[in-house]
């Protein structure tokens, strides 16, 4: 073991652990068919014993920020950490592929700990994303020495997270798919990557075909990329979902997202799960998205992380941010007890645009705010968006008392369109008195014959002001976050042809909210 590099003693200086850190790099740990999978191994210097936690991606060991958040700031306080560069990334042998040996090389990786003399037999596993379904993969074959998992902005189903309501997530496949690809990414590689996307994205998810136009965005093909866009249905990713295993965990579990993060549904369904089988499990839900919790919420994250590490009580079992006031909310559950479905027609709010808008696949409506991983996401205000003539728009007058939000939401509409396939994408707004318009939740689905669709929106914990109004946006979509839809029924990878289409809301539609 070796003392920390210069650069991560100077970026440790800042709040201290009571630990001093050493580490030792690209230690070889025999996978499941016993090729090397390089560990970096981050310890107290002090020697004393300590438990261990285990941290498994492809991109794990490329530097900043993973080796200063989980290697140095968790050893400094009093813990082995293992960062674990995934089969065939960053230099660990064999060939990467994802989802498909997490759990064959998780289980490799704690028999080659229980060979260490410093292993105490206490583990515990961490980490944000790819991290995450790491850990649910462990738990389909988990060690008796688990004592806890902590699972942040994670997800354990990849078909939901690529084609959920039927449509492509785009712009999420091609930032995942610069980090995630055979030979690893190190972070100036990352770096490259996303100058090279900025100035080429559009052409790249623009092109047509697209198979031939998105390889400028990535500065050639990807495989993994290709294997997500051309298989839409279900049977291609049978096997790889640990939706099941991550909702039957037996070891104490912490979860982290944000409100504007990937996988919201997805992690939500998991702490459902556990609470309805009696495990100990506590939620940390902020005002984040996907690429900002570990920056902007540190401090509760942090907590929530060493709470859980130490075997220590939960501080909560539920903690929420509420929007519209600003504020944290200790609840005993999600959905909290007490809450109710209410269902607002829409043809009792303003259609300021009629019931009808055409949509263009020339002319995508886009992505603004919401679930993304580019400089738009978030909650930003939606005036842009709200411009275009493709997106209706539906207001409710100003409420006359606060109208709290804590739960599922979602759209039904009756709907008809003109094309083989169109999209319905559904967003709730808070429009405030000086008519600024706040994204709340939002979501997607597909549809290919008219007739009643439900569209799910996520959840929310929001609290609507006197004074402020409720929006329902419709639109045909909202790209790249999602794939534009071409109007036609081809496979979307080689497709060449973009049809319009005209697409009809009709009154008695609905939006459900469930209020406190």
């Amino acid at each position: 073991m070796k003392r920390l590099p210069l650069s991560l003693r100077l970026l440790s200086r800042r709040a201290p652990g009571p630990y001093t850190v050493q580490r030792e790099t690209a230690v070889p740990v025999p996978a499941a068919d016993g090729v090397a999978l390089l560990t970096d191994h981050y310890a107290p210097a002090a020697g004393a014993p300590c438990p261990t936690v285990l941290v498994r991606a492809p991109y794990i060991r490329s530097g900043f920020p993973w080796n200063l958040l989980y290697g140095v700031r968790v050893a400094e306080q009093g813990f082995h950490v293992l960062l674990q560069s995934t089969r065939g990334t960053q230099g660990s042998g064999g060939e990467f592929h994802p989802w498909r040996h997490e759990t064959a090389d998780g289980v490799a990786a704690v028999e080659w700990l229980r060979k260490q003399s410093w292993f105490t037999g206490e583990l515990y596993t961490l980490g944000a994303s790819y991290m995450s379904y790491s850990q649910a993969a462990l738990a389909a074959d988990p060690p008796p020495e688990w004592r806890g998992a902590v699972m942040q902005l994670g997800h354990t189903d990849p078909y939901d997270f690529f084609w959920a309501g039927g449509a492509f997530g785009l712009e999420r496949a091609i930032v995942g798919g610069m980090a995630l690809k055979q030979g690893g990414a190190t972070s100036g590689d990352l770096l490259i990557g996303a100058l090279r996307l900025k100035y080429r994205l559009q052409r790249a998810i623009r092109g047509l075909p697209l198979l031939d136009a998105y390889p400028s965005a990535f500065g050639g093909r990807r495989p993994q990329f290709e294997e997500w866009l051309t298989h839409p249905t279900p049977e291609f990713w049978e096997g790889a979902s640990m939706s099941a295993a991550a909702g039957a965990m037996e070891v104490p579990v912490s979860l982290l997202l944000g409100w504007w993060d990937l996988t919201l549904n997805q992690v939500l369904d998991q702490h459902a799960a556990l609470r309805a089988a009696g495990r100990d499990v506590d939620l940390l839900i902020g005002p984040w998205t996907h690429t900002s919790a570990l920056e902007k919420g540190w401090t509760e994250i942090f907590a929530q992380t060493m709470r859980r590490l130490r075997g220590e009580p939960p501080a909560y079992r539920v903690r929420v941010h509420v929007g519209g006031v600003d504020e944290w909310r200790d609840l005993p559950d999600w959905p909290p007890p007490g809450t109710r479905a209410e269902h607002l027609r829409l043809d009792s709010f303003d259609a300021a645009r009629g019931w009808q808008f055409r949509y263009d696949p020339t002319d995508p409506t886009p992505s603004i705010g919401g679930p993304l991983q580019s400089p738009t996401q978030g909650q930003v205000d939606n005036a842009e968006l709200e411009r275009r003539s493709d997106v209706l728009l539906f207001t409710s007058d100003p409420v006359e008392r606060p109208l709290t939000l804590m739960g599922p939401v979602r759209a039904e509409l009756d709907a008809a369109t003109t094309a083989a396939s169109a999209d319905l994408f559904v967003r709730l707004c808070d429009v405030d008195p000086t008519g600024r318009s706040l994204n709340i939740c939002d979501g997607l689905t597909r549809m290919t014959t008219e007739g009643r669709v439900t569209v799910d929106m996520g959840h929310t914990a929001h609290v609507f002001r006197p004074g402020h109004r409720l929006r329902v946006q419709i639109s045909g979509g909202a790209h790249p976050r999602f794939l534009r839809n071409y109007g036609t029924t081809e496979p979307v990878g080689p497709a060449t042809r973009l049809v319009p289409t005209e697409t009809t809301i009709t009154p008695g539609s609905e939006l459900v909210l469930t209020l406190v």
